[in-house]
């Protein structure tokens, strides 16, 4: 029989990761090139700071999800119940959670920022987070900085999910893992 609260547990910790990711994906590379439509460069500020920090919302519910989830199994759990391989992949989970957790913070913080240097958060993009000739300099280094801070988490939030489909599959592999599971709650 499988356990049932670790079972949830899981499941919402996948949901998590995909939601934060999959929006994050999304906003960078279809909704932010998407605005040069707009012929008016502030409000192509104004629609992507709208969605973003709509989004927000949701992105650091799912996250947060994510990572209370892991927190919880992580304080029953090392990795050393099976090996040494599987003990490296939950601390390297562990500092690319943390990471995609302290960079969304970042990320969503910089984005209320950025809505606030203008009016409406009518920031004059070309596109999502690319500056115009117009766009004054504050707003251009928030812009860059949320840039190299939406890829830096994308790419951390790809590298949780790769390790926890690795630490499932090991789970899955191992007899040890299968008799240390009828455990759990």
């Amino acid at each position: 029989m499988m356990p049932v609260l670790s079972s949830a547990g899981l499941v919402l910790h996948d949901l998590g990761l995909a939601a934060g990711f999959g929006g994050s994906l999304f906003g960078k590379v279809a909704l932010n090139p998407a605005v040069k439509v707009l012929g008016s460069q502030t409000e192509r500020g104004q629609v992507v700071n709208a969605a973003w920090n709509g989004f927000n919302i949701v992105n650091a519910a799912s996250v947060g999800l994510a990572a209370l989830t892991w927190l919880v199994g992580r304080s029953r759990l090392t990795g050393r119940e099976l090996d040494r391989t599987t003990r490296g992949l939950v601390l390297a989970k562990d500092v690319l959670l943390g990471a995609t957790v302290a960079l969304g913070a970042a990320n969503i913080v910089g984005g209320a920022l950025l809505a606030k240097q203008a009016p409406g958060g009518a920031v004059p993009v070309e596109t999502g987070l690319t500056p115009t000739a117009r766009t004054p300099e504050k707003a251009a280094r928030t812009m860059r900085a949320l840039d190299v801070g939406g890829i830096a988490n994308i790419a951390a939030m790809a590298g949780v999910i790769g390790v926890t489909a690795l630490l499932n599959m090991r789970a899955g592999a191992s007899s040890r893992w299968s008799l240390l599971s009828r455990f759990l709650p």
